[in-house]
Parts: C-alpha cells; sequence; structure tokens
C-alpha cells in the first residue's frame, strides 16, 4: 500500500507543536530538518511514521491525544515558547501537563483574561484565522471618568499598523469602566484605541472569545474546555 505523505507544517501541527502559521514559521526559520537536512518549505511532503523529523533539534513525537484548556491569564505573563530567566510565561502555569503546549492567539504581557492553550494546531489555527471571524470582548478600567466624547472618539477608530480599525461595539460600564468588542484582533489594537481616546489603561481584561465566556474562573487558574465550549467559540 502505498503511503499518505502531508505537508510537513500539517504533521507539525498535529504533533502539537505549534499552529500551522507557527509552524510554517519555525520551518522558514531553518529549525526544521527532515531526514537530517534541513528544510524551509512547510509545502514539503512527509511521512510521519517513516520521515525523521526534528524542531529545534528535539524529534518530532508521534500524534498526541489532543487537550484543550481555558486560562485566566495573569497580568505580567507572556504568550510565548520560550523567554529568560525573568520572563514569567503563560505555559509555566502548565508546567506538570506533561503536553507540549502553546497559546491560541496572544494577549500582551500587562493584559489578563480569556485565553485559551492547547495541542491542537488545526484547531488553533481554525479559531486565529481571520475568516472566522470570532469577535473579542474586553473589560477596560481607565484612569478617568468615561465621557460621551471618549465613546465617540474610540468608536471612530484609530490605525494600527498602518490600517484603519474600529470597534463592533463600545459602551460605558461605570465611572471609569467600559466594555469593547473587536473583530480585528491586532496587536495592542485596545490599547491603541484607549491611548487616542486620550484614556490611560489601568487594567485591560478579556472577558468573551466568540461564544465562550470567562465566567468566575479565578485569575491563574485554568480549566478543562468541554467539546460545547470548544464549538461555541465559533458561534
Amino acid at each position: 500500500m502505498e503511503k499518505i505523505k502531508q505537508r510537513l507544517s500539517k504533521v507539525m501541527a498535529a504533533a502539537g507543536v505549534a499552529s500551522r502559521r507557527a509552524c510554517e514559521e519555525l520551518i522558514f526559520q531553518g529549525k526544521v530538518t527532515v531526514n537530517g537536512q534541513t528544510t524551509l518549505l512547510p509545502q514539503t511532503l512527509v511521512d510521519a511514521s517513516s520521515d525523521k523529523i526534528t524542531v529545534n533539534g528535539l524529534p518530532l513525537k508521534e500524534k498526541e491525544s489532543k487537550v484543550y484548556y481555558l486560562l485566566n491569564k495573569p497580568a505580567g505573563y507572556v504568550c510565548s515558547t520560550k523567554g529568560s530567566n525573568q520572563t514569567r510565561l503563560v505555559l509555566d502555569l502548565f508546567e506538570e501537563e506533561g503536553h507540549r503546549l502553546f497559546t491560541v492567539g496572544r494577549l500582551d504581557k500587562e493584559t489578563q483574561g480569556l485565553l485559551i492553550v492547547t495541542n491542537d494546531g488545526h484547531f488553533a489555527n481554525r479559531v486565529i484565522h481571520p475568516s472566522s471571524n470570532i469577535q473579542k470582548e474586553y473589560v477596560v478600567k481607565v484612569s478617568a471618568e468615561i465621557s460621551h466624547e471618549h465613546l465617540l472618539t474610540i468608536s471612530q477608530g484609530t490605525l494600527v499598523e498602518g490600517a484603519l480599525v474600529k470597534p463592533l461595539k463600545v459602551e460605558k460600564v461605570r465611572r471609569g469602566t467600559l466594555k469593547i468588542v473587536i473583530s480585528e484582533g491586532k496587536k495592542r489594537e485596545v490599547r491603541l484605541l484607549m491611548q487616542a481616546a486620550g484614556l490611560e489603561v489601568k487594567e485591560l481584561t478579556r472577558v468573551r472569545l466568540g461564544g465562550l465566556r470567562l465566567g468566575p474562573l479565578p485569575v491563574g487558574s485554568w480549566r478543562v474546555l468541554s467539546e460545547k465550549e470548544k464549538e461555541v467559540i465559533f458561534n
């Protein structure tokens, strides 16, 4: 029987290395070898059962059982797979789980709240891909009383990475607290929207991703996602 070969980036994602996009970056950076040869092409066809694949010098493991966690990320933790001794990584909170995990998308260091951690690259890619058009909702605490003018300025949007981005919804909750819903999810988008309105962010928390809500999970705690919760993200 002829062996079925698959794209290298797909095989890596299935093995829990990272999302498909992040796997492609690892390949482009020359960190992946196939049968002893460095390959720079994500579309390279491989057979996971017979080809010897390494990532950062370590052998690619067989396809892992998939795990999905919902974390209430604390401020001060970084969404990265490696850092210095002075850097606290989100993945440090999962040290005892025994899986090669990664975060689905990123929250910046000082942002807290809803974050998914998994070893399923296909699932991660589906969540972060723009075609999924998943809304993200944040609660923002600022240092001043929020006025109608502030809300108007925020709703008009601002330039992020050279493109105009506008929130889907923004509303005042209390004197110095507002809720904002975005779809773009560009780097530091919410903070830049606040900055454009002249508001200093004191605390930023993501509370919803698609149809999945953070709920009463304490900061720094995590739990397993149910199958229903995994699907509700896309609702």
